[in-house]
């Protein structure tokens, strides 16, 4: 037996959802017909126990009030015979099931049972009509329960001279059912109809919300996306549309350092500066977005999740790349270095040409005026870097730079209030050779297809305890007004070549990282003056990018 209830319950238990709705609805359908069925059965009984109880109050009254029942009850029970035939005429008329009339001595003129005529009854629930009270009671009998009437019989001299007892069998809850046994047929088949056709429907609804899916076909795929999302090498986290988490992977946990499992959390209390909520707003992807997170440099995707055209949430990839940064500040480093080698090894060149030159020529004082001028512009830059610029990187960058405009035929003056001794918060050496170097490169781009003769490149980069203020300006054509507006976009290029339109990318990428603000001033012929600025302190929100036309 218990095996077969194990296998009854696994064959309900993989019903498909249809079936399992269908047989809720009907359960829950029969025991809402059984409750009320219970109540109005119950109100039923109460509703024929009054209209029997007040046929047999009428009926009773009817016989105490004969005046002939008021003589004979008075005589003695053997001249007395009329009493039984005429209170049974009157129980015929009414429908009743018996009536008993009592003398003051409690001896019965008329009973069903002709028996127990003359005799007194030793029933103690008639006595209280022996004190002139008329009264309802019922009573449980050998053959079911009976409701009877008591009326007391007055003379006309308003003394009691005995008892009207009128009593009817009350009909079991079986014969009322019965009884009413085609309304009852009729509500049950269309309550059950009615139910499973709802069932059906919702089910059908149900089943559609659900992508077609059981339940288990549903818990499987939970499983398997939730084992999907814990083995990725990126950290996931996803919030609802009330901003809390319902996705944390364990390499999410990593890379933020979180302990215990904060699904079920407000994101802002857990990180603060996901910048998750954000698309909730937007509404927009963002993908590709290097964000300080929590002091760990991260490369995010951060992807809004929509429902029917309605978004209910966001989902963020993280991936760490702090060590990845922290190699790519020793390359950038290293190329800016092997840059300037590279630069100065073309320049020395051309130098050592020049005074071997003279020296053919004999010009000796010449070739020795020339050397001692060269080593000393060369040396009186390298001091101010070095004096300057605390970082070799940043100081190695400016110093090759400043070596390939004179490749170029650019002069590159550095700004000699120019100095940097740390970086703004939440910006590091790999920033500032990306941010410097491509303005500077952008501004040697210009130059190169200028019809200018002088052409020269200013660098300005000035730090207080509030702010750092770099600055490049040139000297070429200009930027048109579609240019200024589109400048920071990704792949945007007044160049046709592949690969390009993205050094203003990332250096928008850098001014929004670091809270900083770009101004830029152009006009055609005239050149154009890059601005930026960045908050040596911390800031609470971030600033925007303007462009200063």
């Amino acid at each position: 037996m218990p095996q077969i209830s194990i296998r009854h319950l696994r064959h309900i238990r993989n019903l498909p959802v249809y079936g399992k709705i269908a047989l809720l609805a009907f359960g829950l359908t029969s025991f809402s017909l059984l409750i009320g069925g219970i109540i109005v059965l119950g109100i039923m009984t109460r509703m024929t126990e009054d209209e029997l109880g007040r046929r047999l109050m009428t009926t009773a009254r009817t016989v105490a009030e004969q005046p002939h029942i008021r003589e004979q009850v008075q005589l003695p029970v053997a001249n007395a015979q009329d009493i039984a035939y005429e209170t049974e005429n009157i129980r015929v008329i009414n429908d009743v099931s018996y009536i008993v009339v009592l003398n003051m001595e409690r001896i019965r003129y008329s009973h069903p049972i002709t028996d127990r005529i003359g005799k007194p009854i030793a029933d103690k629930d008639v006595e209280p009509a022996f004190a002139e009270h008329s009264y309802l009671s019922k009573v449980k009998g050998e053959v079911g329960s009976a409701l009877r009437a008591y009326v007391p019989i007055m003379n006309e001299q308003h003394h009691q001279v005995g008892v009207v007892m009128a009593g009817m069998l009350l009909p079991s809850i079986g014969q009322m059912i019965w009884d009413q046994r085609g309304p009852i047929a009729a509500t049950l088949m269309l309550a059950l109809l009615f139910g499973l056709l709802g069932a059906w429907q919702l089910s059908r609804n149900i089943k559609r919300q659900m992508y077609n899916l059981e339940p288990q076909e549903i818990a499987r795929i939970l499983l398997e996306r939730t084992a999907a999302f814990q083995a990725m090498h990126e950290g996931v986290i996803a919030v609802d549309n009330k901003e809390r988490i319902t996705i944390f992977n364990e390499r999410a946990k990593q890379i933020f350092d979180i302990e215990g499992n904060p699904v079920g959390l407000p994101i802002r209390d857990v990180i603060p500066d996901t910048r998750l909520p954000e698309i909730l707003t937007l509404q927009q992807p963002i993908y590709n977005r290097e964000l300080i997170v929590r002091n760990a440099v991260i490369w995010s995707n951060r992807i809004p999740i929509t429902v029917q055209g309605q978004t209910v949430g966001a989902i963020a990839i993280f991936q760490d790349r702090t060590e990845l940064a922290h190699m790519a500040e020793e390359l950038t480093g290293v190329k800016a270095f092997v840059d300037a080698l590279r630069v100065q090894n073309h320049e020395y060149m051309n130098k050592l040409h020049t005074i071997a030159g003279l020296i053919q020529l004999e010009h000796y004082e010449q070739a020795l005026d020339y050397l001692f001028e060269v080593s000393e512009r060369q040396e009186e830059l390298l001091s101010f870097v070095k004096e300057r610029f605390s970082d070799e990187g940043i100081g190695g960058l400016l110093f090759s730079k400043v070596s390939r405009g004179q490749e170029l035929g650019i002069h590159v003056e550095l700004d000699k209030r120019s100095g940097l001794t740390h970086f703004p918060p939440k910006l590091d050496r790999h920033d500032f050779v990306l941010l410097l170097g491509n303005l500077i490169e952008n501004a040697f781009d210009a130059l190169e297809i200028s019809d200018r003769e002088d052409k020269e490149i200013v660098i300005s980069i000035e730090q207080d305890d509030e702010v750092l203020s770099i600055m490049v300006e040139d000297n070429a054509n200009g930027m048109d007004e579609i240019t200024q507006q589109h400048m920071l976009e990704n792949g945007f290029s007044t160049k046709a070549a592949d690969g390009r339109g993205i050094g203003l990318y990332l250096i928008g990428n850098i001014i929004e990282k670091g809270c900083g603000e770009l101004i830029c001033h152009t006009s055609l012929g005239n050149g154009t003056t890059m601005i930026i600025t960045f908050p040596m302190q911390e800031m609470a929100s971030l600033s925007a990018i303007h462009d200063h036309i």
